[in-house]
């Protein structure tokens, strides 16, 4: 899939890069992205081929996607088999992957066909939640509405404290090279340089980035390949370039 600009703006972190060595260090980021790295975590491994192309995967799961695709539908086992593999319904999806999503409503209704339970005695055994499935006893399409689902929390006010995305906007979030994310302190800051054997701090410099729909896939691809994934984006990419 080629890569495409998304209708989000741009996201942007700020990285700390120890140049003697040319690695990132960690990164501070907000809460966007931090939700669109953890948003990750909900895509399909079809979403993913279909993201990153076939050609630029690793390991065989792309052929497993380029197969499906070029599978005659004579082998299909029903109408929508194709289209839950090669674009399943979860995660980011219609290539927004910097926009997080939310899930579809479940239906309310339920639906059985026209037939007459005297012909077919079987079709009341069988209703569906999506209008026009096939009855597995009379083989009509299932138009016919039933009754509407009460939800038991229809009309609940919801919690103020619930928010569109993953995690809270009230701190600052500290990323790691290798996509460690927590909470970010003056402490801890002091800490991750220890840890990182920084021992010349005029070797540190602070660069800022930013994050679109191109630098997105690149690190979504780097997160199944590498463990200095904002390294290989934005320190190695440019060198390359």
């Amino acid at each position: 899939m080629a890569p495409k600009e998304s209708t989000s703006s741009k996201l942007t972190m700020k990285l700390l890069v120890n140049s003697k060595t040319q690695r990132v260090l960690y990164a501070e980021a907000g809460k966007e992205v931090v939700d669109f790295l953890f948003s990750l975590l909900t895509l399909p491994v079809g979403t993913v081929v279909k993201l990153l192309s076939t050609d630029t995967m690793v390991g065989s799961v792309g052929n497993l996607y380029g197969s499906v695709e070029k599978l005659d539908d004579t082998y299909i086992s029903r109408e929508d088999a194709k289209k839950a593999l090669l674009t399943p319904v979860a995660g980011c999806q219609g290539g927004m992957l910097l926009q997080l999503e939310a899930a579809p409503p479940e239906s309310a209704y339920f639906y059985r066909c026209n037939s007459s339970i005297h012909s077919y005695p079987n079709c009341r055994s069988y209703v569906t939640k999506v209008s026009g499935s096939t009855c597995k006893s009379c083989h009509t399409k299932m138009t016919t509405q039933l009754v509407e689902v009460v939800d038991p929390d229809a009309g609940a006010v919801p919690s103020a404290a619930a928010g569109a995305g993953f995690v809270q906007r009230i701190v600052t979030y500290t990323v790691m090279d290798d996509l460690k994310v927590s909470p970010m302190s003056s402490i801890s800051g002091i800490t991750l340089l220890n840890k990182c054997g920084v021992t010349d701090i005029g070797s540190l410099q602070e660069k800022t980035v930013q994050l679109g729909y191109d630098e997105g896939l690149e690190i979504l691809k780097a997160s199944l390949q590498s463990k200095t994934v904002l390294t290989d984006v934005f320190l190695l990419k440019k060198r390359k370039g």
